[in-house]
């Protein structure tokens, strides 16, 4: 089997080397070509017959042009394969790419006469960068890695598969390129992944479109970015598919949100929705009556968000039927058709027992009877068409008589009814609900109708129930959905319902459940998805975050998820630990001065607290002439509140009195988990208050050198092992 060896080239006068000169006109090339494609795309007159039409062409060939656009810090590829003499693997024979070299980047760039000057890392052609290996070198002379600063080629490193070469066994030594890449500082929003990505996170991106995936991970495993190069995928794959279905992301809050928006942009994708759940709710309800100005206890939010009130609505909505009382007579012509009461409940029960959504069997009762009474009047020798099917469907004594059996129903007012009326609510929640849980959703006093009621964002989502059991919820192509483990169960419904007839990549960690109603267990969260069959994968081990960050938070899992294995980590640093103890009068000084100290290195910095301490440390830092920013912005110190934490990433992380965190509501130390893991550099833990009981006062002692895992056979040729997800 071939064996591979791995060449560093890091020239101290990199512009006389004659292969980065070759790359770097290869790179200012492939920027003109694309720059030409973006031209074409623009000079493009559209025609259509219609103004409907010419508006879409022109709104088609305007987000054409955009995907087009040249991001100068980002390099237009970042690697390069060169093709042995045999054909690569899930490459059709009329199109062998043996002997063949190709640019791997970020999109797809051709020159004037169609000859491919980068390859979409999406490609067939391009798996074998993720992975070849020594085992399995998938047709490849070499793989080459490029190293960038900004949009400036810097460095390079070749990778030679050669057939029964003597050297050492591919991966004893990771690729300083790669290496260098993960642990880059960052600032402001994330970045994409495609340079980096790994064996395992590429079977999750490249899944099947029809597959659910969910990933259980631990911090700094790469959840979010795997989730969004996988919509990258399925649009690259199955676009006509997954874009007139939509595709949608969903995550906790605006200001992660605001954290991932760029990746998608820069892999050239501008048509994918990112929202969170309670928005992706609130647009498919009307907004007169309902407006979300309203908050519930935690005991009623818990109570709203279970599954049982789904069972609730559903009671409440059929209950609305009625028995007929008088026979339906319609007169037509010199003669009069009757079908009798009985007939009619037969009808209207034949169709609640088939399962029917509410508002579809109120329509098929109309053409039922219209079927029994034109059964009556062909008997009678009559001719009837499908004319006349309609004439008696729409008549008045059929639409009365349906009114009166099924009447129309809507979902605000349903769910108003609930929660204003004792008896209503009694009634429907008979041996589901306590008599206690009913009294803890009863609004009290009850509002006057809809308009004057205080919504609250669980109320919405009884609301989405209660419209899809009356009409069905279009299903989208697919739903990525962050930080899951924090959905309650009756928002899990309103996801699943969005992805009924396609698939979702379900992502989160249980031992960072925030919510009151956060999963106890993934099998649990995927049943009220609608995806029970769905496989879980777990990730442990990370990149980004040192060993060191990540034992000391683990010290809080034995209390908050003893069982999960704790995160490990191939990076240690022994510097990137440090616990402040302070008197209460020196805190705001000592916080003055970690942000100074942070400030002097690269990267992002971010003060973590309780959201109530978070004004007043704004007020420390501006007495101080210390400028930081809200989460979303791009100020290189940001202030976060702790609820806001989650999903986001700082180099330097200043978590301040942790034992306020901790204290500030039912799960505090899942809360205290979030925010100390989301250093990727250096964690600085401030306190004036003892710490926690599960944390201890100094950082732990140093772990024994970390001995990457034992190789599987699609274990890169750099060391990277399969089973791990990067995090950016």
């Amino acid at each position: 089997m071939a064996a591979s060896q791995t060449h560093n080239q890091y020239p101290e006068r990199p512009s006389e080397d004659p292969v980065l000169t070759t790359e770097r006109y290869e790179l200012r090339r492939s920027r003109e070509y694309l720059h030409l494609m973006r031209e074409h795309v623009l000079a493009l007159t559209p025609m259509a017959a219609d103004r409907v039409s010419l508006e879409y062409l022109k709104a088609d060939l305007y987000h054409r042009a955009e995907a087009l656009k040249d991001i100068p810090d980002a390099p237009l590829f970042f690697g390069r394969l060169d093709y042995a003499g045999q054909a690569a693997p899930d490459v059709d024979a009329v199109d062998s790419v043996a002997g063949h070299s190709f640019h791997i980047g970020r999109r797809h760039v051709h020159a004037p006469d169609g000859t491919p000057a980068v390859i979409d890392w999406r490609a067939p052609v391009s798996r074998p960068f993720y992975r070849a290996s020594s085992a399995d070198p998938m047709d490849l002379a070499l793989r080459r890695r490029f190293g960038f600063s900004g949009g400036e080629l810097t460095a390079y490193e070749d990778e030679l598969f050669t057939p029964g070469h003597p050297g050492p066994p591919a991966g004893d030594k990771p690729s300083r390129i790669l290496l260098e890449e993960i642990e880059r500082p960052r600032s402001g929003p994330m970045r994409d992944i495609v340079a980096t990505i790994q064996p395992d996170q590429d079977d999750i991106v490249r899944a099947d479109a029809a597959q659910t995936v969910c990933v259980q991970g631990a911090p700094g495993t790469g959840k979010t970015a795997v989730g969004l190069h996988r919509v990258a995928y399925l649009l690259y794959a199955h676009r006509e598919q997954v874009r007139r279905r939509g595709v949608v992301m969903v995550g906790p809050n605006q200001a992660f949100l605001s954290y991932i928006r760029n990746v998608l942009p820069a892999l050239g994708e501008l048509d994918v929705t990112q929202t969170t759940v309670g928005e992706l709710i609130a647009r498919d309800i009307p907004r007169g009556p309902v407006a979300l100005q309203g908050t519930d206890s935690e005991a009623a939010a818990v109570v709203k968000g279970d599954a049982r009130m789904a069972e609730v609505i559903r009671r409440a909505l059929w209950s609305s039927l009625r028995r007929p009382q008088a026979p339906l007579v319609l007169p037509r012509g010199a003669r009069r058709w009757r079908v009798p009461a009985y007939e009619l409940a037969e009808l209207a029960e034949e169709l609640r027992a088939r399962g029917v959504r509410y508002g579809a069997a109120r329509e098929l009762l109309e053409h039922r009877i219209a079927h029994v009474i034109l059964t009556q009047m062909e008997a009678a020798g009559e001719a009837c068409d499908d004319r006349t099917h309609e004439s008696v469907r729409r008549s008045r004594v059929v639409r009365a008589a349906v009114d009166a059996m099924w009447p129309k129903v809507d979902p605000v007012r349903l769910v108003f009814g609930l929660l204003s009326s004792v008896g209503v609510l009694a009634a429907a929640a008979e041996g589901v609900l306590s008599a206690g849980e009913q009294e803890l959703i009863l609004w009290s006093p009850a509002p006057r109708g809809p308009a004057s009621a205080r919504w609250s964002p669980a109320d919405a989502v009884l609301i989405d129930e209660a419209r899809d059991l009356i009409t069905r919820t279009p299903s989208l192509a697919h739903v990525v959905v962050d930080e899951a483990q924090d959905l309650s169960p009756m928002e899990c419904r309103a996801l699943g319902r969005r992805c009924s007839t396609g698939s979702a990549t379900v992502l989160g960690d249980l031992a960072q459940g925030t919510t009151p109603w956060a999963a106890s267990s993934w099998e649990s969260l995927l049943s009220n998805l609608g995806k029970p069959d769905t496989d879980v994968r777990e990730l442990s081990v990370g990149y980004r975050v040192p060993r060191q960050i990540l034992d000391y938070a683990s010290s809080l899992l034995g209390v908050i998820a003893p069982e999960l294995r704790p995160a490990s980590s191939l990076r240690a640093d022994p510097g990137s630990l440090e616990i402040v103890g302070v008197p209460s009068a020196s805190l705001g000084p000592a916080l003055v001065t970690a942000c100074a100290q942070a400030g002097t290195r690269p990267g992002s910095v971010a003060v973590i607290a309780a959201d109530p301490q978070i004004r007043s440390l704004a007020g420390v830092l501006d007495g101080a002439g210390v400028e930081h920013g809200a989460p979303g912005t791009d100020s290189r110190l940001t202030l976060v509140p702790v609820t806001l934490a989650k999903g986001l990433e700082f180099d330097h992380v200043i978590v301040v009195e942790p034992a306020r965190i901790a204290r500030a509501e039912a799960r505090g130390l899942q809360r205290l988990y979030v925010a100390l893991t989301r250093a990727v550099s250096q964690l600085t833990v401030l306190h004036a208050e003892p710490l926690p009981a599960p944390l201890p006062g100094r950082p732990l002692p140093a772990p024994p050198p970390a001995q990457p895992p034992p190789r599987c056979p699609r274990t890169t040729a750099f060391g990277i092992v399969c089973p791990v997800l990067m995090h950016h």
